[in-house]
């Protein structure tokens, strides 16, 4: 099994756990160890994403959930852009700079594509 530790606890706070563990009837140990095994099983909190209005056909969509992971956790789909949209928000935002003297993403791409 492994182990875990925990650095830096403030002492009223450590003071606080053997409290805890002494009204519990346990020792400082066994304390943690009931207050780690309640977290483990409860189960996640749902993500709930309240619907939102349609937007515009130009715009992203609004986020929603498309699934949920092993672990519970929902997948959250944030909306989608065509590449047209994406590019020309990136440009909106001066974040679709080139640097002169460098290779473009798509270059590095298609040279190895190529060369194999």
């Amino acid at each position: 099994m492994p182990n875990l530790s925990v650095k830096d606890v403030p002492d009223s706070w450590a003071e606080a756990l053997r409290q805890r563990a002494a009204r519990n009837h346990r020792s400082l140990q066994g304390e943690l160890m009931s207050i780690i095994e309640q977290a483990v099983r409860e189960a996640p909190a749902p993500y709930v994403v309240a619907p939102a209005a349609e937007s515009p056909p130009d715009g992203p969509r609004p986020p929603r959930i498309v699934g949920y992971d092993p672990n519970g956790w929902p997948i959250v789909r944030q909306g989608w852009m065509t590449p047209e949209q994406l590019f020309a928000d990136m440009e909106a935002r001066g974040r679709n700079k080139v640097v002169p003297g460098q290779p473009l993403g798509v270059d590095i791409i298609r040279e190895a594509r190529d060369s194999r």
